[in-house]
């Protein structure tokens, strides 16, 4: 088999058009198709995925899902020729993956990237192989051209570590987030608190990512958008039947889908509305006042969990009760912090950790806006001892 030199490039986003480039610039004879119809500043392209490729040594399909893939193969499967590879570099689901290895047999090469439009413009990327042998020796020319290659075992495994790999992603997005919340309560600078996180575990990030970071691109062209990210990460939930918080932070995110991962890391995770009746709620365990309660639970809310070996539910009358109007002996040893808000409209899950010697709660909260005041309907706890 003589190594490929005619390639055709089907999907022209940030991505394609990156990696065309790259394999353009590299004297390979490229030409590229787009669904929207896009054209290309530095590779010529056709309106006709058939006419794209029917003089194809190998086609590389850089799509967004797996859906467009099945989509524009089913539409080109009569123009390929038998000895044609299809080198799929997208990011898709592993059933996915699996089902179109099985489709296209000994020819297909499920290659996702890892990297972004940078390193694809270097060939940087870090590339996640898995094809037979020698199909894979065939392509290896065109896939060193763009990066460095990994083979795996076999599709639905790439696809599974490249979604792994984004979750790993998400979730230093979101300790970045953190961060900066945590640094601009502090009131610090944000270009010193950026130059110190980029010395310790977030330092790659915050580097590539800085200009975003700092506003001078949060309009610009994005690298890796969030949500394109979100869709990665609903992927992976599905196929691993586990949620993933780092899906419903991003999805959270004010900033548009469309603009660029590291611009989430800059925007707040909840509006402050919604943290209000949570921050009522620690002033009046902090106070012993149960005015505080009043203010943060809807007059219907009950307070339920195990109390000395038995289930209770009080009702908010009961529940104010129990505190007597001043605050706790040993108030200046305890501590509470709110460890996380989910938002899902007009609902929001809350979870608190409260530290009162010798116990340790932890809260979790239901909650709901209504008249545009946000309030706990009802709150459940669990007692460490």
């Amino acid at each position: 088999m003589t190594t490929p030199h005619t390639i055709a490039v089907l999907g022209l986003g940030r991505m394609g058009d990156a990696i065309a480039t790259r394999l353009a610039a590299q004297g390979r004879d490229v030409v590229g198709w787009t669904r929207s119809g896009r054209t290309s500043g530095t590779v010529r392209t056709t309106v006709d995925p058939s006419d794209a490729v029917a003089k194809a040594d190998l086609v590389l399909l850089a799509l967004f899902d797996g859906a467009a893939c099945q989509q524009v193969l089913d539409d080109v499967r009569d123009s390929l020729r038998t000895d044609t590879m299809v080198l799929n570099t997208s990011t898709i689901a592993p059933a996915q993956a699996s089902k179109l290895a099985q489709q296209l047999g000994h020819r297909y090469i499920h290659a996702p990237v890892l990297g972004s439009v940078p390193a694809a413009v270097a060939g940087a990327l870090q590339i996640l192989a898995a094809a037979d042998l020698d199909v894979l020796d065939r392509a290896r020319p065109v896939l060193e051209t763009l990066g460095t290659v990994r083979r795996v075992d076999d599709a639905p495994t790439a696809a599974a570590l490249k979604l792994i790999a984004n979750n790993n992603l998400a979730g230093a997005l979101l300790a970045l987030r953190d961060s900066l919340q945590q640094a601009d309560a502090l009131v610090l600078p944000r270009a010193q608190v950026l130059d110190i996180l980029e010395l310790g575990q977030l330092g790659g990030l915050v580097a590539r990512k800085r200009t975003f970071l700092t506003g001078q691109s949060a309009t610009g062209t994005a690298e890796f958008t969030i949500g394109a990210l979100i869709k990665d990460m609903a992927l992976l939930a599905d196929a691993s039947n586990t949620p993933l918080r780092s899906a419903a932070h991003l999805a959270n995110s004010p900033a548009a889908p469309e603009a660029d991962i590291a611009v989430a890391a800059t925007a707040p995770a909840v509006e402050d509305a919604v943290l209000e009746p949570l921050r009522a709620y620690i002033r009046g365990h902090a106070t012993g006042d149960p005015t505080h309660f009043r203010d943060a639970f809807l007059p219907t809310a009950h307070i339920e969990g195990i109390r000395n070996g038995a289930f209770v539910s009080w009702r908010l009358d009961e529940y104010c009760a129990l505190f007597p109007g001043w605050p706790a002996p040993d108030e200046p040893t305890r501590s509470r912090r709110i460890d996380a808000v989910d938002v899902h409209g007009t609902v929001a899950t809350a979870t608190m950790t409260l530290a009162h010697s010798p116990d340790t709660f932890t809260d979790v909260f239901l909650l709901v806006r209504a008249d545009d005041t946000w309030h706990i309907a009802n709150k459940a706890y669990h007692r460490h001892t």
